[in-house]
């Protein structure tokens, strides 16, 4: 049975055969652990679950709809990973290519001074040996003093410069030996540009977001109106993000430093990991399309690799029993990491609050965008709400 379901901010949850998912949504949002969110269910293609509730602007009084704009932050990821799968499927690179022969100057080394490859695969599934600077532990980090960015700041550099930056920096390991979330799609945004003679905002629109009907979804928000606020989880209530607030997602590490304004400057750099933009059913149409191979759109031979682990089954710090594909996490244990989901299920989220994931053996697609974080990305929602889901699964 399918349903749809649109709640304002104070009436209560709407009855239907999916109430675990509504409960999960409005409990967060009464707890105040969530200020807003849209959630999208689908299976086999079809909806099982379309709702909006709380509030876009909590102090505006401006109701959650499900077609308002979000900023994606790493929900960024798999469209650009896209367009590089879409490049290696038009036969203008390969997996195993080194970036060398389009990025010539960006040369990083190891700690020794050792010049390494690094590979096309190696940047989508994070095993290139570059890093992210909000994971460094304070201002001293190698990242923080080559005056890296991480996408969503004010940075007023360019992607050309950023890369420069980044290179500069030596490599934590040998690429191909081990896994760190890191800035490598930022560095595959600089590819796509170089093989399609295309800026990245350009290509990206070409390759992937045109064809697959993602209206909204690009590095600027063309709609300003329907942009979503931004918020951060707090006591006893989740308060408005500010302009360069820094917000650390993990204990121990040196933060974000945001800027919600990001969202409407076509001056900023597009970050390939971190700056796009779009609705929740723009990533629904991404994932349904990777998901069913959209009639040849993306041949099934690559799918099928983007959803093997490419880490040599290592231990991640990604969470248990999970691996990584090629542009977000694979699940290979499902009891190892306590999951209803089947073996082999795509997940991944965003920093300002987002989560999704891709059941393919259960025909399974699920879109949760938030804008509050970290709630909607690692808090309790995101397992309640996963649960939920498959608990409301018809039989």
């Amino acid at each position: 049975m399918t349903f749809s379901l649109s709640c304002s901010p104070v009436e209560g949850v709407q009855h239907s055969t999916f109430d675990p998912v509504a409960q999960v949504v409005h409990g967060a949002i009464t707890a105040q652990r969530l200020v807003g969110a849209v959630v999208l269910v689908h299976q086999h293609g079809q909806p099982l679950c379309r709702m909006a509730a709380g509030w876009a602007d909590r102090e505006a009084r401006v109701a959650m709809a499900q077609d308002a704009v979000f900023r994606w932050a790493s929900a960024s990821k798999p469209v650009v990973s896209a367009a590089v799968l879409r490049l290696v499927a038009q036969g203008q690179m390969d997996l195993d290519d080194p970036i060398k022969a389009w990025l010539p100057t960006f040369r990083p080394r190891l700690p020794d001074g050792r010049e390494v490859q690094i590979t096309v695969r190696q940047l989508l599934s994070h095993t290139a040996g570059l890093s992210y600077r909000f994971l460094e532990a304070d201002e001293q980090g190698p990242y923080a003093r080559a005056g890296v960015s991480d996408g969503m700041d004010a940075s007023g550099i360019d992607l050309q410069e950023n890369l420069r930056r980044i290179a500069s920096v030596p490599l934590l390991y040998a690429p191909g030996t081990g896994w760190g979330y890191s800035l490598a799609v930022d560095v595959l945004g600089g590819v796509v540009e170089a093989v399609s003679g295309m800026a990245l905002p350009q290509a990206v629109e070409a390759l992937v977001t045109r064809p697959l009907g993602m209206a909204d979804a690009g590095f600027v928000c063309r709609d300003a109106v329907r942009l979503a606020t931004a918020y951060v989880n707090g006591s006893p209530a989740p308060h408005r993000l500010q302009e360069g607030e820094v917000v650390a997602p993990f204990e121990g590490t040196v933060g974000i430093p945001y800027s919600p304004a990001r969202a409407l400057d076509a001056s900023a750099f597009p970050s390939g990991g971190a700056g796009m933009v779009g609705t929740a059913d723009d990533l629904l149409r991404l994932l349904e399309a990777l998901r069913t191979g959209q009639r040849g759109w993306m041949p099934e031979h690559l799918i099928a690799e983007m959803g093997r682990d490419q880490t040599l089954r290592q231990v991640l710090a990604a969470g248990p029993g999970l691996g990584f594909g090629l542009g977000f996490s694979v699940l290979r244990d499902p009891a190892q990491a306590q999951s209803p989901e089947s073996s082999g299920t795509w997940r991944w989220g965003g920093a300002y609050g987002h989560a999704w994931w891709v059941d393919r053996p259960r025909g399974l697609t699920v879109v949760a965008m938030t804008n509050t974080l970290y709630e909607g990305m690692s808090g309790r929602f995101v397992t309640d709400l996963r649960d939920a889901v498959y608990q409301g699964l018809p039989a």
